[in-house]
């Protein structure tokens, strides 16, 4: 029996007795990793979560109310993790119950407010955009110059679309992070929960009459600090069809903290999900756009009325604050691992 070297396994060597092996294909390698049986049954059943989600929003709009976007978000991790280990659905149970708790601590805030009775700043925002803008009202101008009651302009439909991604964008990047790679989605949580909290304590501490509220729109609250601006965030969604969301929407805002405004979560978590992922974008006019975002859902937020620009400009400092002060306990976390790594192999830390 003629030996063979062990490379024949690769179909590559040849017997000792120096004829070429006549095999004509390699033998197949297996998989250094083997393959999840379950991975088409998640991908099947995301799909057909997609579709039903695409076709709710359509007819109702997209879903506001934070316990049941909770409850949407803890079913489509349910669905990501189908055939996954124990362990795995064990550390879901633990995260879910925080990320429920982020949530509701968030919504006993305007309950918080109501009872301790903080004085309701309306002069004193505006007195600052006043300063930072020359004596004028940016929300008064933008609609001054651009807003046509009888016609819906293209800038009206770009900017509603741009003010829809609040309520799918963060929470689309929250779940696929989970799913994809947990430890991106700590380095997510750590700082979005940080600015979400500091938002709510800000909420109690200094609520905020929007710029349509301070010129009067409110039905209950009436004032008139500005002259006359309109809340017209619906009209772009309504003239593409989206009347559900419009509908969802305008029927929501009544039980929303409408005194809510500074700091702007709206400016603060479009910036964030730009930030987070602008380290893995390396191409320089994807990089542009993205920076295009937040200075887009700004000037909506100003032209629609929703927000002054220095709640825009407290939401973007409070992103700032939260990635600089993780990034420097991240980084000392890293020494310290770094140190004990080498204290376990012999080595002298540095």
């Amino acid at each position: 029996m003629t030996a063979v070297e062990p490379s024949i396994a690769l179909g590559t060597a040849e017997p000792d007795s120096g004829k070429r092996s006549t095999a004509t294909s390699p033998t197949p390698r297996r998989p250094l990793v083997a393959r999840d049986p379950f991975t088409r049954a998640r991908i099947t059943l995301a799909g057909i979560y997609g579709g039903a989600y695409v076709v709710w929003f359509v007819t109702q709009g997209v879903i506001i109310d934070r316990i049941s976007v909770t409850v949407t978000v803890v079913l489509l991790l349910i669905l990501g993790n189908v055939g996954r280990p124990v362990g795995r659905w064990v550390e879901l149970a633990g995260d879910v119950v925080l990320y429920a708790l982020m949530w509701l601590i968030y919504e006993e805030s305007r309950g918080i407010a109501d009872r301790i009775g903080m004085p309701l700043q309306v002069e004193s925002v505006r007195n600052v955009d006043r300063a930072l803008l020359f004596a004028h009202d940016a929300s008064v101008e933008l609609q001054h110059h651009f807003y046509d009651a009888p016609h819906v302009r293209w800038y009206d439909v770009v900017g509603s679309l741009v003010y829809m991604t609040h309520f799918w964008l963060p929470i689309a990047v929250i779940v696929t992070l989970w799913i994809r790679n947990r430890r991106q989605w700590v380095r997510f949580m750590r700082r979005f929960a940080t600015v979400l909290f500091a938002a709510c304590i800000m909420f109690v501490v200094v609520p905020t009459a929007p710029p349509w509220m301070a010129a009067g729109g409110d039905r209950q609250i009436k004032l008139n600090a500005l002259e006359p601006v309109d809340r017209i965030t619906w009209r772009g969604w309504r003239h593409v069809g989206l009347h559900g969301f419009a509908h969802a929407w305008d029927t929501g805002r009544d039980w929303l903290n409408n005194v809510a405004a500074m700091p702007s979560l709206h400016a603060a978590f479009t910036l964030f999900v730009v930030v987070f992922a602008f380290p893995w974008v390396r191409r320089g006019s994807a990089r542009a756009a993205m920076l295009m975002f937040p200075l887009a859902m700004a000037t909506s937020l100003v032209y629609f009325g929703e927000h002054y620009l220095a709640d825009i400009l407290a939401g973007w400092i409070l992103v700032g604050v939260a990635f600089l002060g993780w990034d420097r306990v991240e980084r000392a976390q890293r020494r310290r691992r770094i140190a004990r790594s080498r204290l376990a192999l012999g080595e002298v830390a540095p």
